[in-house]
């Protein structure tokens, strides 16, 4: 930090604390969900409110600085090592309005805790699949649901969003503003969002849970998922992932070591008519667990079970236009028990709901399927089996989801990100942020650099 930049920051006046690498407390306040890396910015604002973030840019836009942005870093691409850091765990107000079906949120909202308040009223959010996520990152990059096939995307329900832009200025944005489908679908890219008002949904229950077979049916059910999803109504959004688990005490018994598939399963419908559809999975043969029932929203976290911890991880994902045989024996020759991937494999059916809305940056909404692969991390290199993994899918993928990449390297994550968009959304994008952010002030993203 130079001596005037110092010197103006003794000017300022934050609500929240404020670090520097020397002070006590700034490791705590840079780690995050993500710790194969970790930010590491000449500065840290703490930010209570929003004029805390607006102060925070405003003295980094007078000294030139980056800014970088975390709630719990569950999404961290891009580690920042110098600059300004403005955490946003402290912004965590939820207002619900049960008769306009709405929450206000600030920005540093986890969705575990949306949820709790939304089914006070019998409602939901669009959340994903784990609840400590940070809601307003999970949205800014489209937000995949649980129910993602019957109400789309995530962001295709917001409301208003509350905006600071690298020019210091508060802005409040709806549909009716040229930046509002720019902000929703594109990450951090635009600016800092100190707080989004949302569609709530009225679900107070699903039918639900995991179906998981032991290591001779992992083929089957991969194949027999891979048909069956042909035959759903859109009030089913299914997923299901291939890992093996490891031999170590946490891992209940009957998963200890083994290589799996998980069915996962969220039907909003009657618990009968949710027993019939999942019949043919059940005829692929005996499951080392199976919890399939009606549970509360609030118990809707448990049906993908996502790691509660922190940990170091990498991934890619691909879009695909369709799942084949060959898509999945090209996967499992990498990913199998003995290939040279040692990953978690995560494919999400889509389709339904998710093929509509125009009020976003969010692309390729004719996918069929999302392929996430997920390996574990040393730092923000991407490890080499992940080329591999995109290699394999080329034939199929349409494109890439933002929200599903992690720690994909420099390189990659240029290329990524491009392929996230279709090429004129991109260039609308790459428009907008040369009008909004000239200096790349918000590039510790999926960047998308101005013109």
């Amino acid at each position: 930090m130079t001596e005037n930049a110092a010197q103006t920051l003794d000017s300022l006046r934050f609500t929240g604390p404020v670090f520097t690498p020397a002070d006590p407390g700034y490791a705590e306040e840079v780690a995050g969900f993500q710790t194969a890396y970790t930010h590491r910015p000449a500065l840290v604002v703490g930010a209570v409110h929003a004029e805390d973030v607006r102060a925070a840019v405003e003295y980094a836009a007078r000294h030139r600085l980056p800014v970088a942005v975390q709630a719990t870093g569950h999404g961290l691409s891009v580690a920042a090592d110098h600059g300004v850091l403005i955490t946003t765990h402290r912004m965590d107000a939820i207002t619900v309005d049960p008769r306009t079906r709405t929450a206000r949120i600030g920005a540093g909202v986890r969705a575990g805790v949306l949820v709790e308040a939304a089914a006070a009223h019998g409602l939901a959010p669009l959340n994903g699949s784990s609840p400590s996520v940070g809601v307003v990152g999970y949205v800014l990059g489209g937000g995949l649901g649980l129910l993602a096939r019957e109400f789309g995307y995530a962001a295709d329900h917001v409301r208003s969003i509350d905006l600071v832009t690298a020019d210091g200025r508060m802005r409040t944005l709806t549909p009716a503003d040229e930046l509002f489908g720019a902000v929703l679908g594109s990450g951090g890219n635009f600016g800092v969002v100190t707080a989004l008002e949302l569609g709530l949904v009225p679900v107070t229950e699903v039918f639900g849970g995991q179906l998981i077979f032991d290591t001779p049916l992992v083929d089957p059910a991969l194949d027999t998922w891979r048909r069956w999803t042909a035959t759903l109504p859109d009030t089913l959004t299914s997923t299901i992932a291939v890992v093996t688990f490891p031999d170590i005490p946490p891992v209940p018994e009957p998963m200890r070591g083994r290589h799996v598939a998980s069915i996962r399963i969220a039907f909003d419908g009657p618990a009968e008519e949710g027993e019939r559809l999942v019949a043919p999975l059940r005829a692929i043969g005996d499951r080392l667990r199976d919890d399939l029932r009606v549970l509360p929203y609030t118990e809707s976290h448990t049906i993908h079970s996502d790691p509660d911890f922190p940990h170091a991880y990498a991934a890619t994902n691909a879009l695909l236009s369709e799942l084949t045989g060959e898509g999945i024996a090209a996967l499992r020759a990498l990913t199998a028990p003995g290939g040279p991937v040692d990953a978690v494999v995560d494919i999400r059916h889509l389709g339904g709901a998710l093929r509509h809305g125009d009020a976003s940056s969010v692309d390729h909404r004719d996918a069929e399927f999302v392929v996430r692969v997920i390996t574990g991390a040393a730092g923000d290199t991407a490890p080499a089996g992940l080329a591999a993994v995109r290699e394999a899918l080329a034939p199929w993928t349409i494109g890439h989801s933002l929200n599903f990449l992690y720690g994909a390297g420099a390189a990659a994550d240029a290329a990524q990100t491009e392929a996230g968009y279709t090429p004129d959304t991109y260039a609308r994008l790459v428009t907008a942020k040369a009008a909004y952010d000239p200096r790349n002030m918000f590039r510790f993203n999926r960047n998308i650099a101005p013109a």
